[in-house]
């Protein structure tokens, strides 16, 4: 996986202009052990409420990465370090929460990588509520299921098709 996202915004301006690519803002703080990760997307909109995410990471990951539009809470964590371990040993290549994690040093020691606006200790419900695979909008980037996700040390960069 060899790719920067300072690279892949010079060598694509056209996708970049036309809306094809965007650059999620940086809101995102990192968790995990890999600060660098790419795949194909999974989207799931949920909000304060789990259940949808760990049913998600329990299939295999073949690489993707899933981007959760948790509607921006601050209020619950939508991911911790169980759903964390669960993804990175059914091979989810990472994480992106529009939302909070907890049990951010069980995260940290999983190698995977995630992303999340912050930490909070409550938990989410398990209602089950939500939508998987549906067009979502993080931080004001629409995402679809398909596109390519790539994040690193400099940001996040969302592709409607793959570039490295």
């Amino acid at each position: 996986m060899t790719f920067a996202t300072t690279d892949l915004c010079d060598d694509h301006p056209d996708l970049l202009e036309e809306g094809r690519m965007a650059v999620l803002p940086p809101l995102f703080r990192h968790y995990g052990q890999h600060l660098r990760f790419c795949g194909s997307v999974t989207t799931l909109k949920v909000f304060e409420d789990n259940a949808l995410v760990r049913a998600t990471l329990e299939a295999p990951g073949n690489g993707n990465v899933l981007v959760i539009d948790g509607g921006a809470s601050l209020r619950r964590a939508l991911v911790g370090g169980q759903l964390a371990l669960l993804a990175q040993n059914n091979g989810w290549s990472g994480i992106v929460v529009d939302g909070c994690v907890r049990d951010s040093e069980e995260i940290n020691a999983c190698a995977i990588g995630v992303r999340a606006l912050g930490t909070h200790p409550q938990k989410s419900s398990k209602l089950g509520a939500g939508e998987r695979n549906v067009r979502i909008c993080v931080g004001g980037v629409a995402v679809q299921p398909g596109d390519w996700l790539y994040a690193d040390a400099d940001g996040i960069v969302v592709a409607q098709r793959k570039l490295a």
